[in-house]
C-alpha cells in the first residue's frame, strides 16, 4: 500500500508544475518585420532556483533570451544565455529589461492571434507557453486574461 501511494504521489508530481507561465505577450509586427519581442511572468513554484535555458517556436527560425541594456543615453539590447528564477520567486520579463526575441518571424504577428513557443528549463524541463498577440504600441496592460500552464 505504501508502495501504491509512493508511486501515485510520484505521478502527480508533474501535474504540481513547478515553473508557471502567466500572462504571456507579444505584440503585433508591421509589415516586413522579421523580429518580434516576447514578454511574460515566470513563476517558480519549486523549492530550488531554476534557469531558463532556451525557447523554440514554430512561428521563428529561433527565439533569444535578451535584456536590454542603458549605454549613456542609449538602450541597446544584449543576447543572454538565460534567465535565473529564485526558488519560491518570479521573473518578468517586460518592455525595456529581460524579453525574448522572436528572429526571423515565418509570418506576421496580427493582434488577436496566439504564438505557440516551449520554454526549457534546467530543472523543470519543457513548459508551453502560449503568447497573446496585443496590437502595435501595447505595454502590457491590454491583456486582461491569464495563461497558465
Amino acid at each position: 500500500m505504501r508502495l501504491l501511494i509512493a508511486l501515485l504521489c510520484f505521478a502527480a508530481a508533474p501535474a504540481l508544475a513547478q515553473v508557471q507561465v502567466v500572462k504571456a505577450w507579444t505584440r503585433a509586427t508591421p509589415p516586413g518585420a522579421s523580429v518580434a519581442a516576447g514578454y511574460l511572468l515566470l513563476k517558480n513554484n519549486a523549492a530550488s532556483a531554476d534557469r531558463l535555458i532556451s525557447v523554440s517556436s514554430a512561428a521563428a527560425a529561433r527565439v533569444e533570451t535578451h535584456v536590454t541594456v542603458r549605454d549613456g543615453s542609449i538602450s541597446r539590447m544584449r543576447e543572454v544565455k538565460g534567465y535565473d528564477i529564485p526558488a519560491g520567486g518570479s521573473l518578468e520579463l517586460k518592455p525595456g529589461g529581460a524579453h525574448l526575441m522572436f528572429v526571423d518571424v515565418k509570418a506576421p504577428f496580427r493582434q488577436g492571434d496566439k504564438i505557440a513557443a516551449t520554454l526549457r528549463f534546467q530543472r523543470a524541463g519543457e513548459v508551453k507557453a502560449e503568447f497573446q498577440v496585443e496590437g502595435m504600441g501595447a505595454m502590457g496592460t491590454e491583456h486582461s486574461g491569464m495563461k497558465m500552464h
